[in-house]
């Protein structure tokens, strides 16, 4: 063994960890989120992970509310997951070719998911998002976009882009290295507002090819929509001849069993999107994703038609195996703990804050929920530009307070949490047990 070989089978602690990280990655992490640039501290590094726990180099075990940012629905390293994972990777790890798996999967989603008639399985959910794009534009003949301020669909070009002033504003690039040109093909709107989206449609709705949503926003905080405000949305898109995309790569098989639009489908707010992106559970904690939605467009695709979409790893077999393992456990009892424990949760949090006087708000999208700080939007938000109004400095504090107690939340105020169907009463008493000192070190924060 050589003296580097020697080096690097030593487990370090976490600091030396991310020093080495960062000597060889852009800031030592392959997704910004996990740097703790929001919170501050040192990231930890993990080295294993089963049922509601992490543990990292050091050895410390963690509660864990991040689920992988969703994908560990049942728990990590789910027996039934992992063996079938073993024994795909025994047969191969990549083909290059179709295989059985991938049409199971497929069926597996459309029986769940009425309105997706036809599923294209990918890698990633910026894949599956700039490729649902792609489509609508394909379809329509039009160019423009429509998006909401506060929602992520991913890093592609036209879609990192921040609202400007005004109702409906053509975009400025959101991050360096993104034309101009590209980013003015985005319209960023308010969410939850139905006026801004009447308005954007009334000046350009010939050319606006699609309207891009996340079914419940997940991505600046949990915020859900208003009562009605997806059922508007396409009735508004399919009026002017627009498409509407609903990006489920977050709530999708996560808030129930056919997503957020299941949730919504039995109600009087009732909707039928023209696409779908799924991410995260569809891959049971590998890297798939998907779109999918009605025949007639899907049928636009390569080879059927004109709109070109490749990957040599979509539908990897070793990955696929993950994601139908995942959706075939995933049943009504799955949910309905998911649903409970959610509710305990984030329940006890809420009274263990307002016991030290904090003020906040509890957001909820069926199982995934976060937390909004400050008086001003104790009753809750509705849109992007409430969520940035809060006191996001009592975060910090609270969230190194929990991990210091072993639980190990998301890293930024303006994400989501996730529960499992393995946090059972032990893993919440734990977490239960740690918030008496996160809430008095957030009510004892102070901005700057």
């Amino acid at each position: 063994m050589t003296a580097r070989h020697a080096e690097e089978s030593v487990a370090s602690g976490n600091a030396e960890a991310f020093a080495r990280a960062q000597a060889a990655i852009p800031g030592g992490v392959n997704s910004p989120v996990r740097a703790f640039r929001s919170v501050g501290g040192t990231p930890r590094f993990l080295v294993s992970a089963r049922g509601a726990y992490v543990t990292d180099v050091e050895g410390r075990e963690y509660v864990d509310l991040v689920a992988g940012w969703g994908p560990a629905i049942l728990g990590h390293a789910d027996p039934r997951v992992i063996r079938a994972v073993t024994d795909a990777a025994a047969r191969g790890l990549s083909f290059g070719s179709s295989t059985p798996a991938e049409t199971e999967l497929a069926e597996l989603v459309e029986a769940r998911v009425a309105p997706v008639e036809k599923l294209r399985l990918v890698s990633t959910g910026t894949e599956a998002t700039m490729s649902a794009i792609r489509l609508a534009r394909g379809f329509t003949g039009r160019d423009l976009l429509v998006k909401f301020a506060g929602h992520y669909h991913g890093h592609s070009d036209g879609l990192l882009a921040e609202a400007g002033s005004g109702l409906a504003t053509f975009a400025l690039p959101g991050s360096a290295g993104v034309p101009a040109d590209i980013a003015a093909l985005t319209l960023v709107l308010p969410y939850n507002d139905l006026d801004a989206l009447r308005a954007a449609f009334a000046e350009h709705g010939d050319r606006i090819a699609a309207v891009i949503v996340e079914a419940a926003a997940a991505n600046m905080g949990v915020v859900p929509p208003l009562p009605g405000f997806n059922a508007a949305l396409v009735e508004l898109a399919h009026a002017n001849g627009s498409l509407v995309i609903s990006d489920e790569v977050l709530t999708g098989f996560r808030v129930s069993e056919a997503g957020w639009w299941g949730l919504e489908s039995g109600t009087e707010h009732a909707y039928t999107p023209d696409l779908l992106t799924f991410g995260k559970v569809i891959g049971g904690g590998m890297p798939v994703a998907a779109l999918g939605g009605r025949a007639e467009i899907m049928e636009q695709l390569a080879p059927l038609g004109p709109v070109y979409q490749a990957g040599t790893l979509s539908g990897n077999p070793v990955a696929v195996a993950a994601g139908v393992a995942t959706l075939r456990a995933a049943d009504a009892s799955v949910y309905a703990h998911l649903d409970e424990a959610a509710a305990t949760i984030s329940g006890a949090v809420s009274e263990a804050l307002a016991a030290e006087g904090v003020a906040h708000g509890v957001q909820r999208a069926g199982n995934l929920f976060s937390f909004v700080f400050g008086e001003e939007v104790a009753g809750g938000v509705r849109d992007y530009a409430s969520v940035q109004r809060q006191e996001a400095f009592r975060y910090a504090p609270f969230f190194h307070a929990m991990l210091d107690a072993g639980v190990s939340l998301p890293p930024s105020v303006f994400e989501a949490w996730f529960v499992t169907a393995s946090h059972d009463e032990a893993a919440i008493a734990r977490i239960v047990d740690a918030l008496p000192a996160a809430a008095r070190a957030a009510a004892s924060a102070h901005p700057g």
